[in-house]
């Protein structure tokens, strides 16, 4: 066998259209994601990447289609952390876990909308593996000013 040979989940996101970005370094004091047993905890990923950054109070600056996309971009983000992790998304076997969390403005509250950005694309990616538990937060600031940011936690093989 070919060692170019595609991943069946690096075809999935080509088939998306999707290209990870490098994985993120850390803007602070930890780590960007730990291992323990067979779970692999991603730490936040905000929405940003390369030219790409989705800033500013969700419901007063930034739309929820905007939100929807920021949340997406951190799910990517998330995927580029567990690939880095991981080697191989192949060895994904569910994503147990997202927390979302939006700077949110005084009246806006369809926050879980928003992190359905991130949701949807684990479901894309994985099928039923990418059914997952969540939490949707707002927030009165996030870093860096984004608008979204997302954690996660996976099962590994």
């Amino acid at each position: 066998m070919s060692t170019t040979t595609q991943s069946k989940i690096e075809a999935r996101l080509s088939e998306l259209g999707i290209t990870l970005p490098p994985a993120m370094a850390p803007v602070a004091n930890y780590v960007p994601y730990v291992q323990t047993g067979n779970q692999i905890h991603i730490s936040g990923q905000i929405s940003m990447s390369g030219d790409t950054a989705f800033k500013g109070t969700v419901g007063t600056e930034v739309s929820l289609e905007e939100a929807q996309k920021a949340a997406r971009l951190c799910g990517i983000n998330l995927l580029a952390q567990l690939k880095a992790a991981t080697g191989d998304l192949d060895r994904v076997q569910r994503v147990v876990k997202l927390g979302g969390f939006v700077q949110a403005g005084p009246d806006f509250y369809d926050i879980p909308k928003v992190i359905n950005g991130a949701s949807d694309l684990m479901g894309e990616v994985f099928g039923e593996q990418g059914r997952h538990a969540r939490s949707a937060v707002g927030v009165y600031k996030l870093p860096l000013n984004v608008s979204v940011e997302v954690d996660g936690i996976f099962e590994i093989a």
